[in-house]
């Protein structure tokens, strides 16, 4: 079981490596990249493919999420980071509801980071983000 302490630190790492990746990736204008980590120890980051199509665009999330089902990793926090250009502070992005649909294959104790006009690290479980979801209905199931 991991401590409050631990977890925390999971989370800045998340945050820490994924904003690296960015910097890295994308060293001028836009830029954005997500990561999870897993039960195993894993970090794993990806970003939106760029397509001539706006019908065929993914979220960032998706590759990682992808990596973990290839890698058979359970994940246990995400986090998805944005900026405007290198100029920029980096935004944390509330997963949206397809990539939270994604994450709930993992359970609802998945930690997922959420925007704060703040600019605070917060990190939520799904089932905080979702009070309400609709497996809920399925539970006794």
């Amino acid at each position: 079981m991991k401590t409050n302490i631990e977890h925390h630190s999971i989370e800045q790492k998340l945050y820490d490596e994924a904003t690296a990746f960015v910097k890295h990736r994308y060293p001028q204008g836009w830029g954005g990249a997500a990561a999870v980590y897993t039960e195993q120890g894993s970090v794993l980051i990806s970003v939106a493919p760029e397509v001539i199509n706006a019908a065929t665009e993914l979220c960032m999330e998706t590759g990682a999420f992808l990596e973990a089902h290839k890698l058979n990793e359970r994940v246990t926090h995400s986090i998805c980071v944005a900026r405007d250009d290198e100029q920029s502070e980096f935004k944390v992005l509330t997963p949206c509801g397809v990539c939270q649909e994604r994450l709930f294959f993992w359970g609802e104790d998945v930690k997922a980071a959420i925007y704060d006009p703040e600019g605070r690290l917060i990190y939520k479980r799904l089932d905080e983000i979702q009070p309400f979801h609709w497996f809920k209905a399925f539970r006794d199931q």
